[in-house]
C-alpha cells in the first residue's frame, strides 16, 4: 500500500496495487471514493506523490468539485489561447502511462482553471467523465426591445445558474474568484427555441457606453457603435472582452503520443474543448462537447470542441456530438513562421507571427522543414534540423545539417513537414454553433464521412494562411463523401457548404494554384442559399454524384451567388450529380478555370 500525506481527507479511499504487463512496468491504480467539497487537494497529493511512471486513476461515480484555491500554479504558453499565469488541476508530466477510469462521474470547476494538462506523456487513455463548469463564463438575456434610432436594446438576462452584476453603468460577469471581463466582448443571437445562432447572425464585439437596470428585471445597454443590433425574441450571449476569453483548454496534451478519448463530455470550457499541440496517434471516440441537457445555456466552449496544431500519425474522430461552441468543430494546421533573419549559410533566425503563437514549439531537432519563397506559395526545399536555439517566445534560431536556399530571403516563410497528420473525421454530428464545422490544412491524406453537419458559415473550410493565423498549409489528398449537409451557412457572412479559400500576403502571387486533389462525393446537401461549392486556386476538384435540394425554411441571403464558383482552378470535374430547386445560379468560372473544366450528365440544372 503507498503511503499518502496525512492531510489527504479520510474521504478518499486510495487502493494502490500493482499489474505487470509484458514490457514489466508497474501501473499505480489508485481509487478515488466520492467526497462532498473541494478535491482539487486530494488530486494534487495523488499525482504529486505516485512513485510509478504508469498511473491510473479509478474514480466512483459521483459529483466532483474542483476550486482552484489549491490548484498548481504555472505559466504556461497555449497555442490559439491567451498566455498567461493557468491554474492546473490535473497535471501529468513526463508519465510513460496515464489512465482515468471515469464511471461516468461529472467534474464540475469553477473559476479560472485549466483542469488537465498532459506533458510529454507515452500513453493517455480518459474515459467516461463529463466535464462542466457550476456557474459559465458568459452573460446572456433574451432580446425583448430595440431602439436603433436612440442605439439601445433590452435584455432580460438570465440569472440562474449565471453570474453577474451592474456597477456604475458597467457590467460586470462573471465576478468569481476576483475575475471579470473588461466588455462584453464577442457576442452573438442565438434562436431561443433550437439555441443554434440566429439566421443572419453576425458576430460582433460589444463594449456598452451605459448599463441601466430597469423595472421588471431588465437591463437596458446603450451602444453608440452598434453596428448589427439583434432581432427581438432572440438569445444574445457574449462570451467577454477578446483579451481575455481564451483562457484555457479543456484538456491540453502536448508532446505526447498514443492518446484516447473514449465517452468523454465538455458541457463548458474557458477556451477550447480538446487542445492538441505536436502529438501523435490520437483518437476522440464517443465522446462530445455540447450543452447539457435541460441548461439554458446557448454556448458550449467558448472557442473550438477540437484543435490540433502541428500534430502527425492518425488522428480519428468518429461518433462524437459537437454542438454549441464559439467556434470551429475542428481545426487541424500546421503552423507557418516568417524567416526574420538569415544568420549564415546553415542558420535562420524565424519569428511567430499572432499574438497566439507566442511560446509554440515550430520545430525539433532532426525535424524536415519547407522553405516557401515569395511570391509562388507551393512548398519547395527540404531541410532537417541539427540545432534548435530559442531566443524568446517570438524568435527562434534553426540551424540545419545542409545549407539553405541560396535565394532565401527575410519575409519567406517555412513550414514543419514532419509534423502533419493524417485525418479522419466519420459518423459525427456537429451543428448549432458558431463558425465552421471543419477547418483543416495538412498534405496527408483527409478522410472526411458519413457526417451530420450545419453551419454558421462555411461547413467545410481549407484555407491555408501566410498572414493573420499563420496557419499552414495547402491540401494535397482529401476525401468528402457519404455526408448530410443541411442548413449550412446560415450567419449574415457569405460561405459555401465547401469553401477552398487560401489566405496568402499581397507578397504571394495569387494565381498560383494552392490546394489540389479533392473529391466531393456521394453527399446529400439541403439548403436554402445558393453558393454550394466556392473554390478558389484548386488544381484537381472532383464533385460528383451529389444530391443537392433547395429548401425554403430561410429566405435565400446571397441569391445572386452561383452554387458552383471557380476562380484561378484548373482539373475540375462535375458529373453526375442530382439538383432539385428552381435556382438558376449553377456554374460561374474564370477564363483559367474554363480551360479544364468538365461539366456533364448533371440532372436538374437548369
Amino acid at each position: 500500500m503507498k503511503k499518502i500525506k496525512n492531510n489527504i481527507s479520510a474521504g478518499i479511499i486510495l487502493l494502490v496495487t500493482f499489474m505487470y504487463c509484458s514490457l514489466s512496468h508497474a501501473t499505480e491504480i489508485i481509487k478515488i471514493k466520492h467526497q462532498e467539497g473541494d478535491i482539487t487537494p486530494v488530486i494534487r497529493e495523488v499525482i504529486e506523490n505516485t512513485k510509478s511512471s504508469d498511473i491510473k486513476l479509478v474514480f466512483d461515480k459521483g459529483i466532483y468539485t474542483f476550486l482552484t484555491d489549491y490548484a498548481i500554479g504555472q505559466y504556461k504558453y497555449v497555442t490559439n489561447h491567451n498566455n498567461g499565469f493557468k491554474k492546473i488541476i490535473f497535471n501529468f508530466e513526463d508519465f510513460d502511462s496515464v489512465e482515468i477510469e471515469g464511471n461516468g462521474a461529472e467534474f464540475i470547476f469553477r473559476g479560472q482553471t485549466l483542469p488537465f494538462v498532459f506533458e510529454n506523456c507515452k500513453n493517455i487513455l480518459i474515459d467516461n467523465i463529463i466535464i462542466d463548469w457550476d456557474i459559465p463564463f458568459s452573460f446572456q438575456g433574451d432580446v425583448v426591445k430595440v431602439d436603433k434610432k436612440n442605439k439601445w436594446y433590452d435584455l432580460k438576462p438570465y440569472t440562474k445558474g449565471f453570474s453577474w452584476n451592474v456597477k456604475k453603468g458597467k457590467l460586470i460577469f462573471p465576478d468569481i474568484n476576483h475575475f471579470s471581463f473588461t466588455s462584453l466582448g464577442n457576442s452573438l443571437s442565438h434562436n431561443k427555441e433550437t439555441k443554434a445562432v440566429a439566421y443572419g447572425a453576425w458576430d460582433q464585439s460589444i463594449d456598452p457606453n451605459h448599463v441601466e437596470k430597469r423595472p421588471d428585471g431588465l437591463l437596458r445597454f446603450y451602444v453608440k457603435n452598434m453596428k448589427k443590433f439583434p432581432k427581438v425574441g432572440t438569445v444574445l450571449q457574449s462570451k467577454g472582452d477578446h483579451a481575455n476569453n481564451r483562457y484555457a483548454p479543456a484538456f491540453l496534451v502536448r508532446n505526447s503520443n498514443n492518446i484516447v478519448f473514449d465517452h468523454v463530455v465538455i458541457h463548458h470550457a474557458l477556451g477550447m474543448g480538446f487542445l492538441f499541440e505536436r502529438s501523435e496517434e490520437i483518437k476522440i471516440v464517443n465522446s462530445g462537447v455540447y450543452i447539457r441537457e435541460g441548461s439554458d445555456r446557448v454556448m458550449s466552449t467558448s472557442a473550438d470542441a477540437t484543435h490540433f496544431a502541428n500534430c502527425k500519425g492518425n488522428i480519428l474522430i468518429e461518433n462524437c456530438r459537437i454542438e454549441g461552441m464559439y467556434d470551429d468543430g475542428t481545426n487541424v494546421h500546421g503552423t507557418y513562421v516568417e524567416v526574420n533573419q538569415i544568420i549564415d549559410k546553415k542558420t535562420v533566425r524565424v519569428a511567430l507571427k499572432h499574438k497566439q503563437q507566442m511560446g509554440f514549439e515550430f520545430a525539433g531537432i532532426d525535424d524536415e522543414i519547407w522553405f516557401i519563397k515569395q511570391p509562388d506559395p507551393k512548398r519547395k526545399e527540404t531541410n532537417k534540423v541539427k540545432k534548435v536555439s530559442m531566443i524568446n517566445d517570438y524568435y527562434t534560431d534553426l540551424t540545419f545539417y545542409n545549407d539553405i536556399p541560396s535565394d532565401l530571403k527575410i519575409g519567406d516563410i517555412l513550414e514543419n513537414k514532419t509534423w502533419n497528420p493524417v485525418f479522419t473525421m466519420r459518423k459525427n454530428r456537429i451543428r448549432d454553433h458558431r463558425a465552421r464545422n471543419i477547418i483543416i490544412k495538412t498534405p496527408h491524406k483527409i478522410i472526411i464521412e458519413d457526417n451530420d453537419l450545419s453551419s454558421m458559415m462555411s461547413s467545410i473550410m481549407l484555407r491555408g494562411e501566410t498572414y493573420f493565423w499563420y496557419e499552414s498549409g495547402n491540401v494535397e489528398e482529401v476525401i468528402i463523401r457519404n455526408n448530410r449537409f443541411v442548413r449550412c451557412a446560415y450567419g449574415g457572412a457569405e460561405h459555401a457548404v465547401l469553401k477552398i479559400s487560401p489566405r496568402l500576403g499581397k507578397t504571394f502571387d495569387q494565381k498560383i494554384t494552392y490546394d489540389r486533389n479533392i473529391v466531393f462525393e456521394n453527399n446529400t446537401i439541403k439548403t436554402f442559399d445558393n453558393r454550394i461549392i466556392w473554390a478558389d486556386r484548386v488544381d484537381g476538384l472532383i464533385i460528383r454524384n451529389n444530391t443537392i435540394k433547395q429548401t425554403f425554411s430561410d429566405t435565400p441571403q446571397y441569391p445572386n451567388a452561383y452554387m458552383f464558383d471557380l476562380i484561378n482552378c484548373k482539373n475540375i470535374e462535375i458529373t453526375d450529380n442530382i439538383y432539385v430547386g428552381n435556382n438558376e445560379k449553377v456554374l460561374k468560372a474564370d477564363k483559367s478555370s474554363e480551360k479544364t473544366l468538365v461539366f456533364k450528365m448533371n440532372k436538374g440544372f437548369n
